[in-house]
């Protein structure tokens, strides 16, 4: 145990902050690269990422490597790290397992489903409408997240949660794309469903609207990048 000023200070308080400021480092890099801040192909560099968050290089390294992992950055050792394009394969194999995560997600939740939760639900896809409408895909994303996170929530699985935030955000940039688009007006439809469903109790339509929802969002996909 420390002292500082006579008050005792548990020792792991400095791992606790190092860990706050790697986890919001990396939200910052990655928000940057779904925004369209760092653009696909573009190189970064550690250093130069530093200086622009007003950080050391060790939590932008860390960064980085959970970029890697989850298929936003490109790390060639001892070279570069560029910004990954929206390549179709990547966002394939992101797709159909952020599809199969939120299938299961509604199967372990809808049994345990309040009305408060489901209003939640209604009042999320209604800000998702009027953003969609207004083209507002920030705010579309943001109540997508929304009514999503209900169902997630609620099915209390924490293995479930690491994975989704490990392969969502390949598909921020396809789903910005398509909310900012007319095209983003099916996912509406698909929310009202998936609520009238889960109100009903049925499991297995209201999965398998969940795990459509997802998986349709690169039914359009980009051309294939040379590999």
């Amino acid at each position: 145990m420390q002292y500082i000023g006579g008050m005792p200070i548990p020792g792991g308080a400095a791992a606790l902050d190092r860990r706050l400021l790697r986890d919001d480092v990396y939200r910052r890099l990655r928000d940057a690269i779904i925004d369209g801040t760092f653009a696909p192909g573009e190189q970064v560099k550690d250093l130069d990422l530093a200086s622009w968050l007003g950080v050391s290089r060790t939590p932008v390294r860390e960064a980085l490597l959970r970029l890697a992992d989850s298929g936003l950055v490109v790390a060639l050792p001892g070279r570069s790290t560029t910004v990954s394009t929206l390549d179709a394969r990547t966002l394939r194999d992101a797709r159909d397992v952020v599809a199969a995560m939120h299938e299961l997600a509604v199967r372990e939740a809808v049994g345990a489903l309040t009305d408060t939760d489901l209003d939640a639900m209604q009042e999320a896809n209604d800000r998702f409408r009027a953003a969609v409408v207004a083209g507002d895909a920030e705010a579309a994303v943001r109540a997508d997240d929304d009514l999503h996170g209900v169902l997630v929530t609620v099915s209390g699985n924490r293995s479930l949660v690491a994975v989704l935030e490990q392969f969502t955000p390949v598909l921020r940039r396809a789903e910005r794309l398509r909310f900012a688009s007319l095209g983003g007006r099916s996912s509406i439809a698909r929310h009202e469903e998936l609520i009238r469903l889960c109100a009903a109790g049925d499991t297995e339509g209201a999965a398998a609207v969940a795990f459509d929802t997802f998986h349709s969002l690169t039914t359009a996909e980009p051309a294939r990048t040379e590999e």
